[in-house]
């Protein structure tokens, strides 16, 4: 076969077959296509896109370019997956919420790079915690806890850090194929059972408007459900911060309210929603409303908290050592009126400015570094009123201009968004 042709192939408008993928996406990682090759196939693609066929084919050859978890019998193997957003912290909490009822999960997470926040970079402000585990620790973490939260092994996917790479440099990262093969990839390596998937669009998310969000849902969750893995989506709003907590440490700690019984209300609402999604699929419970109420009582009992205790210190953590947080200062209201959008994307573009987050892969990060967003869309405000609490150095001016910039007030009342908007 020629990459060339397939290419070609691609880019009029053809189809192709499951075989002309597989020998492409293997000599891509054999090194025997060139990068120039699969760079002119990622733009073929975003430009003509895939049928669920070749975005299965895709995933599963891209699966098959590395090992795969695998789990003694037992009860289920769950996990969730977020496109991610600022403030989305329901990992940290959802985890240690489901083994509380018995599933387990091997949750394989990422770190922020861009306005959203990475759960690892969260986890590592626990001083010791460790999210470098090997396939073995990740085994031993789950058989002893339920549940562990690292990051992704070298042998896992090997095809898609290759692809991904690629992509950046060649702008097509926004190919729905390309994101769902990526996604679906990684998440069948973990031999599950059952996926719920959290796709977010607004200001802070990747996908701008709910259309698109729908769109990389149905993607998902049809090339799981070809790939014989029970997958089912949410689409959320993320025009605001999820919670008022953003940033690295100050995550962990409303993620410690949450577990404990108290903390927002829209972090509760959405991870007991994902959570009574994989209860469901996983035949622990018949309907939604069953499922919502055992996860809201493992809340309320501190039993989830417990066990986000035990996989803290089974990774090396320490929870109840000093989690450092930076000076705070406040961004004020300059008008009156009723809070009418929120950039959530500037407010975590702010904190990457405040050294929490990264501009380029090998940043270090501050997790000391964050805010607490005070004002929800719908408020009325007041010239002067608190709009978020900053932590951080050394703040520059222009800093606190874009955080205060963030946040639009208008004269006219405003009603509060939907959180959970559909279900796929």
């Amino acid at each position: 076969m020629s990459p060339s042709r397939l290419i070609a192939l691609k880019r009029d408008g053809g189809e192709l077959s499951r075989e002309q993928i597989a020998w492409l996406v293997r000599s891509f990682v054999d090194g025997e296509t060139a990068e120039s090759q699969m760079s002119a196939f990622c733009m073929a693609v975003f430009f003509q896109g895939m049928s669920d066929e070749e975005t299965t084919a895709l995933t599963q050859e891209m699966l098959a370019s590395g090992v795969t978890l695998s789990h003694p019998a037992g009860s289920a193997v769950v996990d969730k997956h977020s496109t991610g957003g600022v403030g989305d912290k329901t990992s940290l909490i959802l985890a240690p919420l489901l083994a509380s009822c018995g599933l387990r999960v091997p949750m394989i997470s990422g770190r922020g790079l861009g306005p959203t926040g990475g759960t690892l970079d969260k986890l590592e402000s626990i001083p010791g915690f460790r999210t470098d585990l090997s396939i073995d620790e990740m085994s031993r973490v789950v058989d002893e806890v339920g549940c562990v939260i690292t990051g992704a092994t070298t042998g896992l996917v090997p095809a898609d850090r290759k692809l991904y790479a690629l992509r950046d440099v060649t702008a097509t990262v926004p190919s729905v194929p390309l994101i769902t093969a990526s996604i679906m990839s990684k998440k069948l390596a973990e031999s599950l059972d059952a996926l719920v998937l959290d796709v977010k669009f607004g200001s802070g998310a990747f996908m701008k408007t709910r259309e698109q969000a729908t769109q990389l849902a149905k993607s998902l969750v049809r090339v799981g459900k070809l790939s014989g893995l029970k997958t089912t989506a949410l689409i959320t709003d993320m025009n605001q911060p999820l919670g008022q907590m953003c940033g690295n440490s100050v995550e962990v700690d409303e993620s410690l309210d949450v577990l404990a019984g108290c903390g927002p209300d829209d972090v509760r609402q959405l991870t007991v929603a994902l959570g009574a999604e994989l209860l469901v699929a996983s035949g622990l419970h018949q309907s939604l409303e069953e499922a919502t109420v055992t996860l809201c009582r493992q809340l309320d009992s501190g039993a989830a908290l417990k066990i986000f205790r035990r996989m803290v210190a089974a990774q090396g953590g320490d929870l109840d050592a000093e989690r450092s947080r930076a000076p705070e200062f406040l961004a004020e209201a300059t008008q009156e009126g009723c809070l009418s959008a929120v950039d959530t994307e500037a407010l975590g573009l702010a904190i990457i400015e405040l050294g929490g987050g990264r501009k380029h892969a090998r940043d270090e990060v501050d997790h000391s570094v964050g805010m607490e967003v005070l004002a929800r869309i719908g408020d009325s405000i007041s010239n002067g009123d608190p709009l978020a609490r900053v932590f951080g150095r050394d703040v520059l001016p222009a800093t606190t201009s874009m955080i205060r910039d963030a946040f639009e007030i208008g004269p006219n009342p405003v009603a509060s968004p939907q959180l959970i908007v559909d279900r796929v």
